[in-house]
């Protein structure tokens, strides 16, 4: 039987450890093959980040002792950065990882502006956003004062760092104790950004910002609105991804603000899902028909009130369908949908349960099925 595929193996392996190895021997730091065998020694049975780890530690018996020493030979090894006239999909590459958690470990105390400038020259090879945060946390006002020049640096993955890093829910990544008052500020002067690497992580941004504050975040978008400094095209793909979280849990305000109303006159003729009872394992259909008695854009998605372990249920939002509406033409939608067994993530438990539709963030019709 074929193995799975490992993102382990496939960002830490011989060829990239040697990438990175052979970057420190052309620029005369150290020779390749003894720090490329320290490191594969010990790798094999590694996960991701601690392999991360296991290169930092080993550069740091590589590198000079002295941090501004061991700074500089980092500097004269870095490959040149990534292209800077791209807008979007030049990730570089993990192998780069371990010089910010090498930076971290030996530069957060006693060589803070070192490190950032470090930082700074490293994120263009690979993002540093999980890196900048101990700084964040260590140093905040030193780094906050640092960001305030990288939103205007002229290489895009420079200014991504500042909204990616101060991100408040970021995966995988260590908390910061930043406020909305201290990071909106930054994304004010990114949002109009010519690149999508850069108003992606803005959005995302918001949308982490939404979870406690999402009056803040809809008005902040109404005020880029009128500011008109980004194309209306990229600030309506903003506002969208930024408010998702919020579409999905059908916030009337969040509709409001893209257009969809929720109190839209709407007739539903039917709304079913078969065979029923499902059986785990197997793909319904889920089929819907409606008319609206006006023109107006809609977003359609259907809930389904899953049963858990104590009995009792909870509901989880999908998509379905976005879509602009005809006054008086029925409307017909057909869904398929996997109730996957045994998921690593979800269990399914059998029991009655509720498929609903949600039409602008409002729940318009409900039927029992059995989850069987």
């Amino acid at each position: 039987m074929a193995q799975g595929f490992s993102l382990k193996d496939d960002l830490f392996n011989a060829d990239t450890v040697g990438r990175l190895a052979r970057h420190f021997e052309d620029a005369g730091v150290f020779k390749a093959s003894p720090f490329a065998r320290d490191v594969l020694a010990a790798m094999p049975p590694l996960e991701l980040k601690a392999r991360i780890n296991l290169i930092a530690d080993v550069l740091a018996r590589y590198l000079p002792q002295d941090f501004t020493a061991a700074s500089k030979a980092i500097v004269s090894a870095l490959p040149p950065p990534l292209d800077p006239t791209l807008r979007d999909d030049d990730f570089g590459h993990f192998i780069y990882a371990p010089l910010g958690v090498f930076v971290e470990s030996h530069g957060l105390e006693t060589h803070r502006d070192r490190s950032l400038d470090l930082l700074e020259a490293l994120t263009q090879r690979f993002s540093m956003e999980f890196s900048i945060r101990a700084f964040l946390n260590r140093w905040q006002d030193s780094t906050l004062e640092r960001m305030q020049d990288w939103v205007t640096h002229d290489h895009y993955h420079v200014r991504r760092l500042v909204s990616e890093g101060t991100r408040p829910r970021l995966p995988w990544g260590q908390n910061v104790g930043l406020t909305a008052d201290q990071t909106l500020p930054l994304l004010d002067k990114l949002f109009a950004d010519p690149t999508r690497f850069v108003t992606r992580s803005v959005a995302n941004h918001l949308n982490d910002v939404t979870k406690h504050e999402p009056a803040r975040v809809i008005a902040r978008l109404e005020d880029w609105q009128k500011n008109g400094q980004q194309t209306p095209k990229e600030l309506d793909w903003m506002r969208r991804h930024a408010l998702r979280g919020l579409i999905k849990a059908g916030h009337p305000g969040a509709m409001a603000h893209l257009g969809y109303h929720g109190d839209l006159p709407i007739t539903l003729s039917h709304l079913g899902i078969t065979p029923d009872p499902v059986t785990r394992g197997d793909t319904s259909t889920i089929a819907l028909t409606f008319t609206t008695a006006q023109d107006a854009p809609l977003i359609i998605d259907y809930v389904i009130d899953f049963v858990k372990a104590n009995g009792k249920t909870a509901p989880k939002v999908f998509k379905w369908k976005v879509l602009s509406a005809k006054a008086g033409q029925p409307i017909a939608l057909i869904k398929k949908h996997h109730f996957k067994d045994n998921a690593t993530t979800f269990t399914l438990y059998p029991g009655p349960h509720q498929l609903h539709v949600q039409i602008n963030g409002q729940i318009r019709q409900s039927v029992p099925f059995a989850l069987g």
